[in-house]
């Protein structure tokens, strides 16, 4: 392979993964952070050939970076999007930089001749808002507007898949779109600054969560993630593509239960009590973080992830191994204390 490849927003969970991937097979890589301080951290975390990764500053609410980072680029995965620590007082926090980040991202690329850009979206674009029951969802599902409880990452990442669609629909020419849409992402740890979605293990590891509440997530690996943004980037008839990227729907319960297997007496921290719905909702009245999840207690959302793994031949390890890789990894890089 001897395309160039911009990933952005390099100091991702996911990107970390992906620019591995993609120096191992031959690519050359530009990525981007939003400050070049950070461009020797990045390279001592990431270990790779040097001589096959460029790094340009841009940030998504800044036009200035991204066409340098574009420059001589055939392909381009678009990581870069906020992911919030904790919920943030005005949604548009969230959503400006993600909407607008991808829409800058998709001008810059036309401008440079780009073929093929890979948007990483998320399956809070797809299966959320529905309520208590059992609900199914392929990748003809959309978020639905609509409701009121809907957190703010949530809403970005609907906007913002919604927005570049509309963007290339209209004006992207030649430019061939997909996007892959993970849930929630899991598995070996690289750094102390690790992703906000590793937050769900360590809190049932570190005892902060003394009670699992009645809500749940499809579970993917990170370097399943990133192999199969690989194969978006390099399979042919990608134009208009959607995939998800998810293993089964777990409860808190079960990754609970999952930990408390793996790990033996590493799991001292993890609870065995289930919360009740009522307190939740007591709860969601002064705790944004309740407020954020009440929405979803009761609902059971099966992503299928079957058109990825027809139309690009992707197959996801057991979710099990990941959940315990990377509850090692917080343990063995001092996150959690064992």
């Amino acid at each position: 392979m001897s395309d160039k490849v911009l990933v952005s927003g390099g100091s991702g969970y996911i990107a970390g993964f992906l620019i591995r991937q993609l120096v191992s097979a031959g690519w050359t890589v530009h990525t981007t952070v939003r400050s070049l301080a950070h461009e020797a951290t990045l390279r001592e975390r990431l270990a790779v050939d040097n001589a096959r990764l460029q790094v340009f500053a841009a940030d998504l609410l800044d036009d200035a970076g991204w066409q340098q980072a574009m420059a001589g680029c055939s392909h381009v995965a678009h990581l870069a999007s906020p992911v919030p620590a904790r919920v943030p007082k005005n949604a548009d926090e969230v959503i400006v930089p993600a909407r607008d980040g991808v829409l800058r991202a998709l001008r810059a690329a036309r401008a440079a001749g780009v073929r093929r850009f890979v948007m990483t979206s998320s399956v809070a674009a797809i299966a959320y808002g529905r309520g208590r029951g059992v609900h199914h969802f392929t990748e003809a599902d959309w978020t639905p507007l609509d409701r009121t409880d809907l957190s703010a990452y949530i809403r970005s990442k609907t906007l913002a898949e919604r927005a570049a669609r509309d963007w290339v629909a209209a004006e992207g020419a030649a430019l061939e779109f997909c996007s892959i849409n993970p849930s929630v992402v899991l598995g070996p740890v690289w750094s102390r600054d690790y992703s906000s979605s590793l937050t769900i293990v360590k809190k049932l590891l570190d005892g902060s969560m003394m009670a699992c509440p009645d809500i749940g997530f499809g579970v993917v690996d990170v370097r399943d993630v990133a192999d199969l943004h690989v194969r978006a980037l390099t399979a042919a008839g990608m134009a208009g593509e959607r995939f998800i990227a998810s293993g089964p729907f777990l409860k808190l319960h079960q990754i609970a239960e999952i930990l408390r297997d793996g790990l033996g007496a590493q799991a001292h921290g993890v609870p065995t009590r289930t919360l009740p719905d009522w307190l939740v909702r007591v709860a969601a009245r002064f705790n944004p973080l309740a407020r954020a999840v009440v929405g979803e207690l009761g609902s059971v959302r099966h992503q299928d992830a079957s058109h990825a793994q027809a139309v690009l031949g992707w197959t996801p390890r057991p979710v099990a191994q990941s959940i315990v890789d990377c509850a090692r990894g917080l343990i063995e890089l001092g996150v959690v204390k064992s």
